[in-house]
């Protein structure tokens, strides 16, 4: 399957307005890029730019994309929940404006159990604007996508 013929919402637990990812970029075992085209509509929009929060969201999104990726098109199981356990060493270098479009790549460094750490990298044309780490706990509570 290509990355462009996923439909997102069926991997996110997440339901309009609160989705902050557009597309599926790439997907592999250890990394998932998506992005975001930044519209004034979005939720998370302040004044002419993207929140820190909505960074956050974003990422956290991202990683939700990898596993809803990994449930439902490798294991053939129902996307299941997941929390953000953790967010450390947060940079934001600058906020993306309304037009922009933003890229997050998240690449996995530990998965153990329910538990899996990754770096992310959120950038604009090759400018990285923003990085994390972030722990991310998988629930056993389904969505209904």
């Amino acid at each position: 399957m290509h990355t462009t013929d996923v439909n997102m919402a069926e991997l996110l637990p997440q339901r309009p307005p609160f989705i902050l990812v557009d597309r599926l970029i790439a997907f592999d075992a250890e990394c998932v890029q998506t992005a975001l085209r930044i519209c004034r509509e979005n939720i998370f929009c302040d004044g002419h730019c993207l929140s820190e929060s909505g960074l956050v969201e974003n990422i956290a999104q991202t990683c939700a994309a990898r596993m809803g990726y990994i449930h439902k098109y490798i294991a053939n199981d129902t996307v299941k929940i997941g929390l953000i356990g953790a967010i450390r060493r947060m940079e934001i270098f600058r906020l993306p404006r309304i037009g922009e479009e933003i890229t997050t790549r998240v690449t996995v460094r530990e998965e153990i159990f329910r538990m899996t750490l990754v770096d992310a990298l959120v950038t604009i044309d090759d400018e990285p604007i923003a990085r994390a780490e972030m722990k991310i706990s998988i629930t056993d509570i389904e969505t209904n996508v």
